[in-house]
């Protein structure tokens, strides 16, 4: 752990290829070698019409029912990443740890810009969520219990979607790991996604709807992430206390992070990992 962390350390608060690069390389023994033991999934399930629109599912070995279902939205700057990929474990690997821990694991492609822009995300997410009250029955999963999770761009999709659709009757929780909500200004890569008429910015972030959610969050950020990640989730929290006397639960990923903190996600590094499954079940196990 000390050596990890050291690792990490050197890379800085720093995005781009040589730190992606060199965090995967941290992880990935650890991750293919989960790989190599888990069972095979249900892979390029279409939820939508677009190729993008498609998903893949990891169910536990036992094949029993109602299980809560946990959806693993990937980051990549809304511009890249996927579900799944030969050349490497991550983002298969949030489905395989579900699995592991007795969920329902789904892990989703969607629309990338420069081609899909706002609103794609959260539409994107409502087609998961609306394919999975029809169908996760079909696969073990219980279609009342439905937990979001993302990192980066994903997570801001999330937040996309609980403003899009804030009813809880539809999921029962969101762990952003992160994300992008509203709390700074945009940077050049993001309007791609979001647009250049800065204008359009308080309809299109949702950093108000996302604090007045009743919908339970679990919110992190790492401790070598960019500045500008910290201060969003530390907005988001601020945001949600002012307007609902409490913060949401949350917590700083130590010794990782902008990409460790969602890839070493089901390795022996458990400390985040736990408080997530804690979270999902916690708020799976409530009545609504």
């Amino acid at each position: 752990m000390i050596g990890f962390r050291a690792a990490i350390a050197g890379m800085g608060c720093q995005l781009g290829p040589a730190v992606l690069a060199g965090t995967r390389a941290l992880l990935v023994d650890e991750q293919e070698q989960l790989a190599r033991l888990a069972p095979r999934p249900v892979v390029d399930v279409p939820y939508g019409e677009h190729p993008r629109q498609c998903l893949d599912i990891y169910a536990p070995e036992d094949r029993a029912d109602k299980r809560p279902v946990l959806v693993w939205v990937h980051g990549g700057g809304f511009l890249k990443e996927a579900k799944s990929d030969p050349t490497h474990p991550f983002n298969a690997h949030f489905g395989r740890f579900a699995a592991r821990k007795g969920m329902l694991g789904v892990v989703i492609n969607y629309r990338l810009a420069p081609d899909s822009v706002w609103p794609s995300g959260p539409e994107d997410l409502a087609l998961v969520v609306d394919w999975l009250k029809i169908h996760a029955g079909e696969h073990g999963g219980d279609p009342e219990r439905i937990v979001l999770a993302g990192t980066s761009a994903g997570a801001a999709h999330i937040a996309g979607y609980l403003k899009h659709r804030p009813d809880r009757e539809n999921i029962r929780g969101a762990v952003l790991l992160s994300g992008l909500y509203g709390f700074t200004p945009l940077e050049d890569r993001d309007r791609i996604y979001f647009g250049e008429n800065p204008d359009h910015d308080a309809e299109r972030l949702p950093a108000p709807a996302v604090a007045d959610t009743a919908i339970p969050l679990f919110v992190a950020f790492a401790e070598f992430d960019l500045p500008r990640f910290q201060a969003e989730s530390l907005g988001l929290l601020q945001a949600r206390l002012e307007r609902g006397g409490r913060i949401p639960r949350g917590t700083i990923a130590i010794g990782h992070n902008h990409y460790s903190i969602g890839y070493h996600i089901g390795t022996a590094d458990r400390r985040l990992s736990d408080e997530i499954i804690a979270f999902v079940r916690d708020c799976t196990a409530r009545k609504k």
